[in-house]
C-alpha cells in the first residue's frame, strides 16, 4: 500500500510561490501515474496536474500549465507542485494521489493553501 504525505501548503499572498511536497513510501513513484488535485471551498475536487513514468505532465488547463510546474525526484520518491503567480481563487486544499490500472487510487491527507489578495 503506498502512503502519500504532502507538504508544503500555507498562507502567502497573491503572486507569491509555494513549493508542495509529496512523499511516497511502500511504493516506487517512477512505476505510477502520480497526479496533484484541489478541492476549493464548497466546490468539488478537481486535477490539477499530473505526470506519467516517461516525465511526461498534463495540466488542468492554460491557466494552472501558465504557472504551476508538476515534478518528481525519483531518489527521494517525491512529487512535487511549484505552483508561482498564486491568485486567491487558488487557495483550496491540495492533495496528491497515486493512479492505479483504472483511477487515482491512493491519496494524501492534503496540505492547505490560502492565497490572500
Amino acid at each position: 500500500q503506498v502512503r502519500l504525505v504532502e507538504s508544503g501548503g500555507g498562507l502567502v499572498q497573491a503572486g507569491g510561490s509555494l513549493r508542495l511536497s509529496c512523499a511516497a513510501s511502500g511504493g516506487d513513484i517512477r512505476t505510477y501515474i502520480m497526479g496533484w488535485f484541489r478541492r476549493a471551498p464548497g466546490k468539488e475536487r478537481e486535477f490539477v496536474a499530473s505526470i506519467v513514468q516517461n516525465g511526461l505532465t498534463v495540466y488542468a488547463g492554460d491557466s494552472v500549465k501558465s504557472r504551476f510546474t508538476i515534478s518528481r525526484d525519483n531518489i527521494q520518491n517525491t512529487v512535487f507542485l511549484q505552483m508561482n503567480s498564486l491568485r486567491p481563487e487558488d487557495t483550496a486544499v491540495y492533495y496528491c494521489a497515486k493512479r492505479g490500472a483504472y483511477q487515482f487510487d491512493s491519496w494524501g491527507q492534503g496540505t492547505h493553501v490560502t492565497v490572500s489578495s
